[in-house]
């Protein structure tokens, strides 16, 4: 067997990925736990909702159309809270809209990745989001 040494880049990285397609979490969920993270699943804004106190994640995917609380209303909600004020929400769409990225901001969310996404563009996201919640953590500490 001659497959290179992975090193596990995400290693206690827990994400959580919020949408309502069980594909897209299931790919998001291989990609991120084969980079080492650990990966908290959501149906939708109110399973999310329900999850985030009991699993804390460093960063939330969070996909825009969604049954009963969409992915605007969802963000909101995390935000709102002073405990998760600082944690990173990327809006997950497959639509590339500027309306819709001008609208994910105005909710609070931290960067927009239109699906479908890639492992790459996926880990890369997590990386970037994480390091610079690190670096606005050191900043005001």
């Amino acid at each position: 067997m001659n497959t290179p040494a992975v090193t596990p880049q995400l290693s206690g990285i827990k994400v959580m990925v919020i949408d309502d397609s069980n594909t897209i979490r299931k790919s998001a969920e291989i990609f991120l736990l084969q980079a080492g993270a650990q990966v908290v699943l959501a149906e939708d804004g109110f399973d999310a909702l329900a999850k985030i106190n009991d699993h804390l994640p460093d960063v939330i995917f969070c996909d825009i159309l969604m049954p009963r609380l969409d992915g605007y209303q969802t963000c909101a909600l995390i935000k709102k809270n002073p405990k998760f004020r600082a944690t990173p929400v990327v809006m997950l769409s497959s639509k590339d809209g500027l309306f819709d990225r001008a609208r994910g901001r105005m909710v609070g969310s931290d960067e927009y990745l239109t699906k479908p996404f890639t492992k790459d563009s996926l880990l890369a996201t997590v990386r970037t989001q994480v390091a610079q919640a690190a670096a606005k953590s050191a900043t005001v500490a």
